[in-house]
């Protein structure tokens, strides 16, 4: 299986500090990323939410649910009860008819100014005070509110304005009365408090007033709230369940008052947890650190040279917590007090985020290993109902694993997760009807639910992945499609300015990724790092005979040894050109590696010929390359193929036999020479490798039918 994960070129200062973390003596670090992730993973398994079962209001309890502790909760019925109990003491409140009120005035001004008695009985009274005092009465009696005693009683008791609110028993001629001689007592005291007036004045039009029967009108605002203040201070009511107590029937009709009792008992829990205990503590430490060495121990035994790679795990350990911080900032979310949303997710799939990560930037293999380690551990902590999450995410680990195995473009996750809906979909039907629940309208909540966390899941790998790509050196087969661009800026250079080396890359590129597909290696890499080994010739590109079209050779002009320092150079020179493009760190390998410590045979021949022969006369370090030699497949694969590829240049009879022969020549001598010693290349690779590449070369060199020549024949 392809292992996607390679260093590549510093880029940001955080790159930097990242290569230093990952560079030096490893076991320091190692020891930190594990008590990191030790710690990430006792926090999320410690303040794990308890679960309780989700239960939607109006719908039939699926099974009855017990108390499991002693605990009260806000009994909101009992409290609607007593607020109801309250408000009964509160009586009807009456205000005098305006109407009325201004049409006595308007009566009794009248009688003033046609009838003068009024005079005799006021002699040190004139008319202007008579008529003021008459606003002033009719402007206190409309503020007036009358209520029975137990009703005024509340309104003192609960600090309402009561100035203006006279208690009194109502007649049964109501609403027609005769106001009491109490009331127009107290009503006058306050009048006289008026200054300048004379009390005979306000006692005189009193009289008047207090003769006449009255037209009471209910003041319905002012019941309200008197009657919302009542409520108001009502007491929350708490009920007392204790442990063993049925909350709820199977069968029964799930109301408010049951979801308040499921949430009182979930806090009532949760507070008898006491998170703060050092043995609670010690418990959750225990069981993330017997997690740890589970996933170490599968790691050590299936996937050694993963778990020895500080980088690649410091890659894994990063998804695993993304992964736990996503899965609790989604329950966060879902179980907010605020929040109905536990109703309507109630299947979240949040496994897969791990999955498609971890299958793109650290292979198949690893992902589903990974995959599972966080079903069991955000499985067992979430506050879900841990069956239909382990069936679902189990379903969808695996869509998601087979689909994202091969990923070219990015735009393709969102295909990957499409169908890991789409295959949840019978999933959720089958619970629905197990449930008999299958015509009920949560089948589309259902459905609408686990297609907004496949599709929230969709944005953020396709956001977080170029940033682990570019901090951890990931060369993914996205990216490696994104440097296949014939528009990227140095091909296009190579194919303008060293068009033949352009169609060499190209050639190379084939034969090598043939190869790499023959013994499971990295055929894609192959193919497209192999584009840019080369890119050092376009410095001097007349220099490299694939360039030479007019048929003159510059070498003829320079010395064996100058030829030979123009032919190596390409080398370093690619190198720099690479790290001014930042072209990742895999390609700069390939680069360095694959001439490997060979030598330039043909200017080191002329240089011996130059000599006399004389062998002990010619520095053979001079006319090789500075290497190093190749330390991957892939780079040994490039080296065989870029060797067999220049020399097939120079047969005239290609064959499968002539091709074989030459392979077989060329790469005993770089065996012999030590330059796969590196590479971990076994000999049943090697003839897979060298089968492969002759059988590309084949098709790339067929012969063509030779077409007769035409004959031209004149006609008169």
């Amino acid at each position: 299986m392809h292992d996607p994960l390679s260093e590549g070129p510093l880029e940001s200062g955080s790159q930097k500090k990242l290569q230093n973390w990952l560079g030096g003596s490893q076991i320091g670090k190692r020891l930190l990323l594990g008590l990191i992730f030790f710690i990430s993973l006792t926090l999320f398994l410690h303040f794990r939410q308890v679960r309780m079962e989700v239960l939607e209001v109006g719908a039939l309890a699926p099974r009855y649910i017990i108390g499991q502790t002693d605990f009260s909760f806000s009994d909101d019925e009992a409290t609607k009860i007593l607020k109801q109990e309250a408000v009964r003491d509160i009586g009807s409140i009456y205000k005098i008819d305006e109407k009325k009120i201004r049409k006595f005035r308007a009566a009794f001004e009248y009688d003033l100014v046609h009838h003068q008695r009024w005079r005799q009985a006021l002699p040190k009274t004139t008319f202007d005070e008579v008529y003021r005092n008459l606003e002033i009465i009719e402007e206190n009696l409309e503020d007036y509110r009358f209520t029975d005693y137990r009703t005024l009683e509340k309104m003192l008791a609960l600090h309402l304005p009561a100035e203006d609110v006279f208690a009194m028993a109502f007649p049964e001629d109501f609403p027609l009365i005769s106001l009491p001689s109490e009331f127009w007592k107290r009503f006058e005291e306050e009048i006289i408090k008026t200054p300048s007036y004379h009390p005979e004045t306000i006692a005189f039009l009193l009289h008047s007033f207090a003769s006449h029967t009255w037209e009471m009108q209910q003041d319905l605002s002012l019941e309200n709230l008197v009657r919302e203040a009542v409520q108001h201070k009502v007491p929350e009511k708490y009920t007392y369940v204790e442990a063993g107590s049925r909350i709820i029937e199977s069968g029964e009709k799930v109301t408010y008052r049951h979801v308040a009792m499921l949430q009182a008992m979930k806090n009532a829990l949760n507070k008898s947890r006491n998170l703060s205990a050092p043995l609670t503590i010690l418990g959750s430490a225990l069981l993330a650190l017997g997690l740890i060495v589970f996933g170490l121990a599968y790691l050590r035994v299936f996937h050694r040279e993963f778990l020895r790679s500080l980088s690649k795990m410091t890659l894994l350990v990063t998804i695993a917590i993304l992964t736990l911080l996503l899965s609790k900032v989604f329950e966060a979310v879902l179980i907010s007090r605020n929040s109905s949303l536990i109703e309507v997710a109630r299947l979240p799939i949040i496994i897969p985020f791990a999955t498609i990560l971890t299958c793109v930037l650290a292979g198949a293999e690893v992902a589903l290993c990974t995959s599972f380690f966080l079903l069991i551990v955000v499985g067992i902590t979430l506050a879900i109902d841990h069956d239909y999450f382990f069936v679902l995410n189990f379903v969808a680990i695996l869509v998601a694993m087979i689909s994202a195995r091969i990923l070219h473009k990015r735009k393709e996750i969102f295909t990957v997760c499409g169908k890991v809906w789409i295959i949840c979909i019978p999933v959720i039907l089958a619970f629905h009807l197990i449930g008999n629940s299958i015509w009920n309208l949560n089948v589309l909540v259902d459905l609408m639910s686990t297609f907004v966390f496949m599709a929230v899941i969709s944005l953020l790998i396709v956001g977080l992945l170029p940033l682990l790509e570019s901090i951890f050196h990931v060369m993914t087969d996205m990216t490696l499609m994104e440097y296949m661009d014939p528009n990227n800026e140095l091909l296009r250079r190579l194919s303008i300015e060293a068009p033949g080396t352009y169609q060499h890359c190209l050639v190379v590129g084939n034969l090598a990724e043939s190869g790499a597909r023959a013994i499971g290696a990295n055929g894609l890499f192959c193919r497209v790092s192999t584009l840019y080994h080369d890119i050092g010739k376009l410095f001097n590109p007349h220099y490299f005979t694939e360039n030479q079209l007019g048929g003159f050779n510059i070498h003829q002009l320079l010395t064996p040894l100058e030829s030979t320092h123009v032919i190596i150079a390409h080398v370093p020179e690619g190198e720099a050109l690479a790290r001014k493009y930042r072209l990742p760190q895999s390609f700069i390998d390939v680069i360095r590696e694959h001439h490997g410590t060979t030598m330039v045979y043909y200017f080191y021949c002329k240089q011996v010929e130059q000599m006399g022969g004389d062998v002990t006369k010619v520095n053979e370090k001079l006319f090789r390359y500075p290497g190093p030699k190749p330390h991957s497949k892939e780079s040994a694969i490039i080296m065989i193929a870029d060797t067999v590829e220049a020399a097939s240049r120079s047969m005239e009879d290609v064959t499968e036999e002539s091709v074989c022969d030459m392979i077989n020549k060329l790469i005993g001598e770089k065996a012999e020479d030590g330059q796969f010693d590196e590479c971990q290349l076994t000999f049943e690779e090697l003839g897979q490798v060298k089968r492969a590449i002759v059988k590309a070369l084949i098709v790339t060199r067929h012969l063509r039918v030779k077409y007769p020549e035409r004959v031209y024949t004149q006609t008169t």
